[in-house]
């Protein structure tokens, strides 16, 4: 037996990197996934990855930017499946490089909407339905960020604490209500995020790991799966680093 069988699970920006090595473990384990992204092209080619491997899934498009339409994502999920059991909310942004008093307010509010406001709209209408089933599980994807800092990043950084924040308070808040959420801090991972990067760059950031390399999306996806499923059930309100040893030097 799949540890995911007869769940249904929806993961956001799971158009490519983390979110698609999620939202295809996921399925492997047996969830049925609605997958969710802004890029409509993304989303489906995630879907079809997931159906060509046997597994079921169903693509929603969502701004989760706006309350509106991630209402009716979590809507679309229990329309399409008949419940929600688990979710992660896991889009997010890098945002522009500014020491803190050169940041755009522009920019600022533009990385605060997704990696913040947007992680809040999630847990706020998953929560609400997860109380109706009895019970869920909420994994946010923070960051290093939500617990170190990063210069020139500080929007970036502020929103990844505050993802941490409001995990644990959710944990707190619902546990008596037989849902638990949990946050995620991925070190460098190799994404879409980190192409821009020069070669010089990358290799700054690689040596800032003693592990001596930049993390796997699919590495990241197994935390997430072992806090998603029953093999974490006293496990609630906490932040999990998978950071190759980043945040311990």
């Amino acid at each position: 037996m799949k540890i995911l069988d007869n769940k249904v699970a929806l993961v956001t920006g799971a158009g490519s990197g983390i979110g698609l090595a999620i939202a295809k473990l996921y399925a492997k384990e047996g969830a049925k996934v609605i997958v969710s992204d802004i890029n409509e092209k993304h989303g489906q080619s995630t879907v079809d990855e997931i159906k060509s491997a046997g597994g079921e899934a169903t693509f929603v498009k969502a701004d989760t930017t706006s309350p509106e339409q991630v209402e009716a994502l979590v809507k679309a999920a229990v329309d399409t499946y008949g419940r929600l059991d688990i979710a992660c909310n896991n889009a997010g942004i890098g945002g522009e490089q500014n020491q803190a008093g050169d940041y755009s307010i522009d920019g600022w509010k533009k990385v605060i909407d997704v990696n913040l406001d947007g992680v809040f709209y999630g847990c706020k209408y998953e929560l609400t339905q997860m109380e109706k089933n009895g019970g869920g599980v909420i994994v946010n994807m923070a960051s290093i960020l939500g617990s170190v800092a990063a210069p020139f990043s500080s929007a970036y950084t502020a929103a990844k604490h505050a993802v941490v924040g409001l995990t644990k308070t959710i944990g707190a808040e619902y546990g008596p209500k037989n849902i638990r959420c949990n946050a995620v801090g991925p070190g460098y991972i190799e994404t879409p995020l980190l192409e821009s990067l020069s070669s010089d760059q990358r290799k700054g950031l690689v040596e800032k790991h003693p592990i001596g390399r930049l993390g796997k999306p699919e590495e990241v996806a197994e935390l997430v799966l072992f806090l998603s499923s029953e093999k974490s059930s006293f496990m609630t309100g906490a932040y999990y680093l998978v950071d190759g040893g980043y945040t311990a030097v």
